[in-house]
C-alpha cells in the first residue's frame, strides 16, 4: 500500500518522495497549482448560494490560491490542508496580502487523516491530486463525510478517453460513480485545450529553469530532476492529446432532489 507522501509524490508527478522537499524550490514561480480558481469561483456562484456562515473545506490546497480567491469574493470562511509546511506558509503570506488572513485557516496536515475528522462544511474542494483517497467511487464516499447532507463536493480531474487512455475512468464511468455514491451532478465544466496549453508551456518553463538551478546546486540528483522535468511534459500531453481536465460540481443528493 502506497504511503500518503508516495501518493502525494504521485500526484505531483514526482517519481519518488525524495524529491518532495525539494518541489516548493522547483514550483516557487507557480501560485496556482492545478485547479483553476476562476472556474471553481464561477461555479460557486452559479449554482450555491453563499454567505458569511458558509463554510468551505479545502483538501491538498497547495499554495492556497483557491481558498483565497473563495474567502475574498464570497467572505466565508475555508479551512485548508496540504501535507507541504512551505506550501502552508506561502498561503498564509498571501492571505494577509488579500487581506483574508481571518477568514482563511491554513493548516500542514494529512488530508487522509482530515477527511475522518473534519465535518459539517457546505462545501469541500479536492483539485487535481490524483487517487489519494483510492479509486473515484472511494475519493467520493471519503468525501462526503465532511459535509453536511446536502452539501456540495468540488473535484478537479480528468474524463479519459477509452480508445486513448483505458487507465482513467470516462464520463459515462464516472456518472455511474455518481450513482452508486449518491450523489449529482450540477455541472461539469471541460477544460479548453488552447487555454491548457498555455498554461503548460508557461509552468513548464520556469520549471525547467528552476530544476537547470537545482541541478547546478546538486549535480548527483540531476537524474532525478530531469526526471521531474520529463514527467511533467508528460502529463502536459495527456492533457492535451489523451485527457479532458473537467472540473465537477457534485451535490449529496437528498430525498428532495
Amino acid at each position: 500500500m502506497q504511503t500518503t507522501q508516495e501518493k502525494l509524490a504521485k500526484s505531483l508527478t514526482a517519481d519518488t518522495i525524495e524529491l518532495i522537499p525539494y518541489l516548493p524550490y522547483l514550483l516557487q514561480d507557480i501560485w496556482e497549482l492545478g485547479s483553476s480558481p476562476r472556474i471553481i469561483v464561477d461555479l460557486i456562484k452559479k449554482h450555491i448560494i453563499t454567505s458569511s456562515e458558509t463554510k468551505v473545506l479545502d483538501l491538498a490546497c497547495g499554495k492556497g490560491a483557491i481558498s483565497i480567491h473563495i474567502a475574498q469574493i464570497f467572505g466565508c470562511h475555508v479551512k485548508s490542508f496540504d501535507l507541504i509546511p512551505d506550501f502552508i506558509e506561502y498561503a498564509k503570506t498571501k492571505s494577509l496580502q488579500y487581506h483574508v488572513e481571518k477568514l482563511c485557516e491554513f493548516i500542514i496536515g494529512d488530508i487522509s487523516d482530515a477527511v475522518h475528522v473534519e465535518t459539517d462544511f457546505d462545501i469541500v474542494i479536492f483539485g487535481a491530486s490524483g487517487d489519494i483517497f483510492g479509486n473515484p467511487e472511494e475519493t467520493i464516499l471519503q468525501l462526503k463525510r465532511t459535509i453536511k447532507s446536502g452539501g456540495y463536493i468540488i473535484i478537479d480531474d480528468v474524463y479519459g478517453n477509452v480508445e486513448l487512455n483505458g487507465k482513467y475512468p470516462t464520463r459515462k464511468e464516472w456518472f455511474h460513480v455518481f450513482q452508486n455514491t449518491g450523489v449529482k451532478l450540477l455541472e461539469d465544466r471541460l477544460s479548453e485545450i488552447e487555454e491548457i496549453k498555455r498554461i503548460n508551456d508557461k509552468q513548464q518553463l520556469v520549471i525547467k529553469q528552476r530544476a537547470s538551478e537545482l541541478i547546478k546546486k546538486y549535480p548527483d540528483k540531476a537524474d532525478m530532476f530531469k526526471s521531474y522535468v520529463k514527467s511533467q511534459q508528460i502529463e502536459c500531453n495527456e492533457l492535451e492529446y489523451e485527457l479532458t481536465g473537467v472540473t465537477m460540481l457534485l451535490r449529496w443528493a437528498v430525498d428532495s432532489d
